[in-house]
């Protein structure tokens, strides 16, 4: 049966939207409402931590809620997709009528809790999906799901740098190519919200009573960790400590395109030779490639490109090969998959907001100047270290969780 006639093309243009929506926004939202409103980073930062404290309840309770609605999802998945274009062309299209942080808050509210939705949804559709492929099913649509996931943050994450050379409003522009998106997902996934195939659910209970499910959760937050602080920290490490402003959307651009185009290459890997080895290399080179840019000063734009293409190659593993080794694993003890895909969703994105309540406000104090101005050597130091130093040092820790953890299938 050939991909087309399978619809893996639709789901990685479904994975498309929902990245476009995940990470882009903690690159681009908090720069844009300090730049173009004055919010400080240590209240934009609050909000953020607050927000993925609501998820401690939402996204577990929407990993129930989708469940709940298995019989409707179609709908129910057309109506979290229009909230979340629409949240969008709020938070960057339109002009906040009340003060710019609540408006921020209220916003990314609605995107946040409707990505969370969407994402149970889909990757819960995705191991029933797995099943009815031939072979190393689940690696098999990880592939295609995660390329069209790096793909969509490749084109996120630089369209308002593009569109800010055509256009006066980018973000606005960004926005409605959002909403746009949103329409061609949702059609092209069309008849793939089938109850048929899908086992009933077995609870949150089952998930977390499971050892290894557990471990994979915890690998899974601290694994997370470090692509949290490098984004979060991105645009202000290339403007401030390298001094090459402008050069943020072709260096995003080389991170995330290297990752989809090795995305494919770790799947395959993991198919041959398993995925936990697979995942451990890819783990130790990650270290390598990225502890590159603690190294890099002003001037050095050129190499530190040398080390977007490095490191991203190397996050194609962890974004293929580790939700694929999570999915194998509820195919066989939830295979509903929606509870345990409520509490991945949750891990996932909990460290993005962990990192932006700690690491901007630690910035702010030591007196990093966001909107121009020099800031003091120490304050660049910090920003330096945390960019780069610390998710090297996080990597370290998920590399002896997954070393640990007895059980992992090697096929």
């Amino acid at each position: 049966m050939s991909i087309w006639a399978q619809r893996l093309p639709s789901y990685a243009l479904f994975a498309a939207l929902l990245s476009a929506a995940g990470l882009p926004i903690y690159i681009h939202a908090p720069k844009f409402y300090v730049d173009e409103y004055g919010v400080s980073l240590a209240a934009l930062g609050a909000v953020l931590f607050g927000l993925r404290l609501l998820d401690v309840v939402q996204d577990p309770m929407l990993g129930r809620l989708s469940e709940k609605l298995r019989h409707r999802r179609g709908l129910a998945v057309g109506i979290g997709a229009s909230v979340m274009a629409g949240a969008m062309l709020g938070l960057f299209a339109i002009t906040p009528p009340v003060a710019p942080l609540i408006w921020f808050g209220a916003m990314l509210t609605l995107v946040f809790s409707a990505f969370s939705f969407l994402t149970i949804c889909f990757y819960a559709q995705g191991v029933a999906k797995a099943d009815s492929l031939p072979g190393s099913g689940h690696l098999a649509l990880a592939r295609w799901r995660e390329t069209g996931a790096l793909l969509g943050v490749c084109v996120a994450s630089v369209a308002p740098v593009a569109l800010g050379a055509v256009m006066g409003a980018p973000f606005a522009g960004f926005a409605v190519g959002f909403a746009v998106l949103a329409i061609a997902a949702g059609l092209a996934m069309i008849g793939e919200w089938r109850e048929t195939g899908l086992p009933p659910s077995t609870g949150f209970a089952t998930v977390l009573r499971d050892p290894l499910a557990r471990k994979l959760l915890l690998i899974a937050l601290v694994n997370a960790a470090p692509v949290a602080v490098s984004s979060t920290l991105f645009l202000f490490y290339v403007e401030i400590a390298l001094q090459s402003p402008g050069w943020e959307g072709p260096l995003l651009l080389l991170f995330f395109l290297s990752a989809a185009a090795a995305a494919p290459v770790w799947g395959r890997l993991a198919e041959r030779f398993g995925g936990k080895p697979v995942l451990l290399v890819a783990m130790v080179l990650g270290i390598i490639a990225f502890g590159g840019a603690l190294f890099l000063g002003p001037g050095d734009a050129l190499l530190f490109a040398v080390v977007c293409v490095a490191s991203g190659a190397v996050l194609g593993a962890d974004l293929t090969v580790l939700p694929a080794m999570f999915a194998t694993r509820m195919a066989k003890i939830s295979p509903s998959a929606a509870e345990g895909f409520g509490l991945w969703s949750f891990v996932s994105k909990f460290t993005l907001a962990l990192a932006a309540a700690i690491l901007l406000p630690a910035l702010e104090s030591a007196g990093l100047q966001t909107t121009g101005g020099e800031s003091p050597a120490q304050a660049v130091h910090l920003l330096v270290l945390l960019y780069a130093g610390v998710p090297c040092a996080l990597k370290l820790i998920a590399i002896a969780l997954l070393s640990s953890a007895k059980g992992l299938e090697d096929r």
